[in-house]
């Protein structure tokens, strides 16, 4: 990795922290927080691999105890309670964000960065964090996914605002570089 992508994955896992000074919605077990705008920019903003890589450093930053989620929490206890699963899976939503952004990059809009930030961001974050939920908040897995549901049009809206913020960005300031083969193409 190249110097200037080290500074990328620090800055989105620092702007994921900025998102965490927001106050929680705290809702049963697991509250609703912006962090998850975080995991949604840092995949259609830096791709798979530094968007991967902003997320994990996040969660090495909470590991060793920051208070930089949302609420102040840090440390190795919220690896283990009822929101442990969605932040497991924020590393995991921010790679699947990059590859269908990567993917369809030759002609992103605001549709494909749409539906990237659903895909990463929203489907792959509830289908690792609900049955975590369940697992650690002791209650059923039907009860853990009905529960969910409060969340979606928060994340729905989140998904949009990073839809939009990353085809502005790739316009203003392309920070994926394009395959090779596509460079070379007239």
């Amino acid at each position: 990795m190249k110097t200037r992508d080290l500074a990328y994955v620090a800055l989105f896992a620092a702007l994921t922290a900025v998102l965490g000074l927001l106050p929680a919605i705290p809702v049963a077990a697991v509250p609703i927080t912006a962090q998850t705008l975080g995991v949604m920019l840092a995949g259609a903003v830096l791709g798979a691999k530094r968007g991967f890589l902003a997320l994990l450093l996040f969660l090495v930053l909470v590991a060793v105890g920051l208070p930089v989620l949302s609420g102040g929490r840090g440390g190795l206890a919220v690896f283990v309670g009822p929101s442990a699963g969605f932040l497991y899976a924020w590393p995991l939503g921010a790679l699947v964000t990059g590859l269908v952004v990567e993917l369809f990059w030759r002609r992103l809009s605001v549709a494909t960065a749409l539906l990237a930030s659903v895909l990463g961001g929203v489907v792959v974050v509830y289908a690792v964090g609900i049955p975590f939920w369940s697992l650690y908040g002791d209650v059923s897995l039907a009860a853990a996914a009905g529960g969910s549901a409060v969340f979606l049009p928060g994340d729905l809206v989140k998904a949009v605002v990073a839809a939009v913020l990353a085809v502005a960005v790739r316009k203003a300031y392309p920070v994926i570089e394009r395959p090779r083969q596509e460079a070379t193409r007239p």
